[in-house]
């Protein structure tokens, strides 16, 4: 299967989304399809042995509209950018001229709208003979794409927004042209000869005047995006043959050596060879102290050096950088669809034809019962164009942009509008132990040996252990190959043949043809070692929040280790937090029960599953969500990768593997379980934000539909102009994009700060 984002060219209303959408999902070969029409994207995926990127561009072109392949983001934002200020000069031309000339022809027809005469303006200014000289431009050139529109669409048997526009526009003008030309007509049918020029001009202006202030609305909620591509630096100080010289980023490769001063950008992603820094790395880990790097450490492109110099290694470029990966992360989120959306653009998708069935039925009705041919076209009009679906296809998209954008501020990445919406109705977290409550950088604290604390024996003995967890990647292992060699165990380590890992219990392998294993008493216990003669000395480890990793030698116990790994410092006050939002926080972990309820404890956790091996962390998350539990799973190991990928929202820590991060449907990259919290916020702020957004759209079509159709006439004998009709439905969508913009002023109520 293959995915490819497209641009889309040519939509004029969230029907037009819609349409699209069907005309890609209808291709053999095509799986899935999401329209975004709030960044006018399409992401498509499909089987390349069915369908190419030709066969997708021509079902758009065949639907009335145009695709472009997005390769590079980083392009397609500059072109989405420049496309849009292009888009938003033409419109403000066509305003101005039709706004100027809109402001003539009202006053022209005010002696009409008020029944009184005007001696004020030129008797001329009054004439629809001017009146219609006025309005053609108006209708035929600043009005010219609602109904090319409206042709291409029709030509498609279809219908959207700029349907609605076309008819209605052009019903009042058609109707004040023959009225113009020919008035014996409405003469000989005792019809006044009022003509609707200004009221045709008028909407025309108002819905530019919408789409100008909507275009300009929209583009403010790419901002993340823009902040974010903003961060790169621009040039790199590459050193070449014992010379420093500058270079264009993009002419950076795997392998040059970058001179980083301070106050610098650090160009690329890279590990620090020379020297030292503290590296201000919020901008991209929502982290606000700076970070020491020192020789081997790695360091992230666009993040900033504070104060001392070093050389790094490019190890990372162009689009392989963690700051690309992070922005493409957030584009194909906010070019997602939140299952919320489903509802909408199911009315969307028979909004205009239910719409232009209701303006028929009110002419017929006004027809009928009134015999006035002026009354009934008015209120038709009034029904077609006051009716918008835009407000309905900006409601959702609009709102997760925004949110997705936020998230990435705070160094939440979220791969999904639906992680996003479900975030908000979690109510059991369960965290893993090492890495995210923990700091997931033991250090080997207490070592025992079966034949005594002499020198000779202790090291002779972690010689063996060491040999053997070298060959492991598992965080304690690394520990204790640093313990060794802390206490003196000399370099090279003795050869490792057969060397084996169990799954959640330990390694083992021969050594100088001494069979060594190392891993919990559980293990040992399985295996039929007796494992005694540690027992109290075990148990009083493990009570002070210890691992133990008991050490085997030919079947027979030898020695063992205590490993302490420090809790984060803000891990108590993130569960508190938790707590106090409502959730219930259990820990999940491989350890041993006492160790894990003495971390448990500490931290504030009242739930515990303990020595629970890989292929049952997946198993107990599903236990939880058999208990009617909406649970997220935080990890940050590979062995935490299937609970993660079957919680209801998987949540990995950034600094852990890259198979947890693949996984899972949030990554906090800080490592901050505050992130957690904060995720959990943001998605609660983004939803109900949305639901304002529905709400609002949902209820101005339903009250403002039948209100155009004269429903208030009988009762108070009121009627809606045009005018007004048209200055509502450009205003609606206005307003949804303006209550998606709020969400940016959105703070944590819970903070690590």
């Amino acid at each position: 299967m293959k995915s490819i984002n497209l641009q889309l060219k040519g939509m004029g209303c969230a029907a037009c989304a819609t349409k699209i959408e069907k005309a890609i999902q209808t291709l053999a070969g095509v799986t899935e399809c999401s329209v975004n029409f709030a960044i006018a994207r399409a992401t498509v995926k499909y089987n390349p042995k069915q369908a190419t990127v030709e066969t997708i561009q021509q079902a758009v072109a065949d639907a009335g509209y145009g695709a472009e392949p997005i390769i590079e983001l980083s392009a397609s934002l500059d072109a989405e950018e420049k496309n849009r200020h292009n888009e938003q000069k033409k419109i403000l031309n066509k305003l101005v001229v039709s706004g100027v000339i809109s402001v003539i022809l009202v006053v022209g027809s005010l002696p009409m709208m008020l029944g009184i005469n005007l001696h004020i303006f030129p008797a001329w200014l009054h004439s629809p003979w001017l009146q219609l000289v006025l309005t053609t431009p108006i209708l035929f050139w600043c009005g010219q794409s609602f109904f090319v529109g409206a042709w291409k669409s029709f030509q498609h048997r279809s219908a959207d927004m700029n349907t609605l526009v076309a008819l209605g526009t052009g019903a009042a003008y058609l109707y004040s042209l023959v009225a113009t030309v020919f008035p014996g007509l409405f003469h000989a049918q005792g019809l006044a000869t009022d003509v609707y020029y200004e009221a045709a001009a008028v909407i025309i202006t108002l819905i530019l005047l919408g789409r100008f202030l909507e275009s300009r609305a929209r583009g403010k909620t790419s901002e993340a995006i823009k902040k974010l591509m903003g961060l790169q630096a621009k040039t790199a100080r590459v050193i070449k043959n014992g010379q420093e010289v500058d270079i264009p980023i993009e002419a950076v490769q795997v392998g040059d050596i970058i001179l980083v001063r301070p106050g610098e950008k650090i160009p690329v992603d890279g590990e620090v060879i020379e020297g030292s820094s503290a590296v201000d790395e919020s901008m991209v880990t929502g982290e606000s102290l700076p970070v020491t790097k020192q020789v081997t450490d790695e360091v992230i492109g666009a993040t900033i050096n504070k104060t001392g110099s070093f050389k790094m290694r490019a190890a990372r470029v162009g689009q392989d950088t963690v700051l690309a990966q992070i922005v493409k992360l957030v584009q194909d989120a906010q070019g997602s669809k939140a299952p919320i959306q489903k509802l909408a653009d199911l009315v969307t998708g028979w909004f205009v034809p239910v719409v232009i069935a209701i303006a028929i039925i009110t002419f017929l009705i006004w027809l009928n019962f009134t015999g006035n041919l002026t009354l009934a076209l008015v209120n038709t009009v009034a029904v077609l164009i006051i009716a918008c679906p835009c407000a309905l296809g900006l409601a959702t998209p609009t709102s997760i942009m925004v949110g997705t954008g936020l998230g990435a501020e705070h160094g939440i990445l979220i791969k999904g509008a639906d992680s996003l919406e479900l975030a908000c109705k979690i109510d059991t977290i369960v965290l893993d132990k090492t890495g995210t409550i923990t700091q997931g950088k033991p250090t080997v604290t207490d070592y025992a040996t079966v034949a005594g604390t002499a020198h000779q024996n202790e090291i002779k003995l972690l010689r063996l252990v060491a040999a053997l967890e070298a060959n492991s990647e598992h965080p304690l292992a690394e520990a204790v190959v640093h313990y060794a060699k802390s206490q003196g165990v000399s370099l090279p380590l003795p050869d490792v043949v057969d060397f084996a890992a169990v799954p959640g219990m330990g390694v083992q392998g021969y050594v100088r043809d001494r069979f060594v294993q190392i891993g919990t008493k559980r293990w040992m216990n399985e295996l039929g070692i007796n494992t005694e003669v540690f027992a109290q000395k075990n148990e009083s480890w493990e009570a002070g929040g210890k691992t133990t990793a008991w050490i085997a030698v030919d079947g027979e116990i030898e020695g063992l280790l205590g490993i302490a790994d420090a809790i984060k410092p803000q891990a108590a006050a993130a569960v508190r937090a938790m707590h106090k939002m409502g959730l219930e926080v259990v820990m999940l972990t491989g350890d041993n029960r006492q160790t894990a309820a003495a971390i448990a404890q500490e931290v504030g956790i009242d739930r515990v599953f303990a020595e629970v091996r890989p292929h049952e962390k997946a198993d107990t998350i599903k236990s939880l969500q058999g208990e009617g539990k909406i649970v997220a799973m935080v990890g940050d190991g590979i062995n935490d990768a299937p609970a993660l990928a079957v919680a209801d929202v998987g949540m990995a820590i950034g600094t852990g593997t890259d198979v947890a991060i693949a996984a899972s449907d949030i990554t906090l990259i800080s490592g901050d379980l505050f992130g957690v919290v904060t995720a959990i916020q943001l998605s609660q702020a983004t939803l109900n934000n949305i639901r304002q957004n529905l709400f609002f759209a949902f209820i101005y079509n339903i009250a403002s539909i039948p209100i155009a159709a004269g429903i208030l006439y009988p009762l108070f004998g009121w009627l809606l102009n045009p005018i007004i009709a048209g200055g509502a439905m450009a205003f609606s969508s206005v307003s949804v994009v303006t209550n998606a913009l709020r969400l940016r002023h959105f703070k944590p109520k819970f903070t690590s700060f």
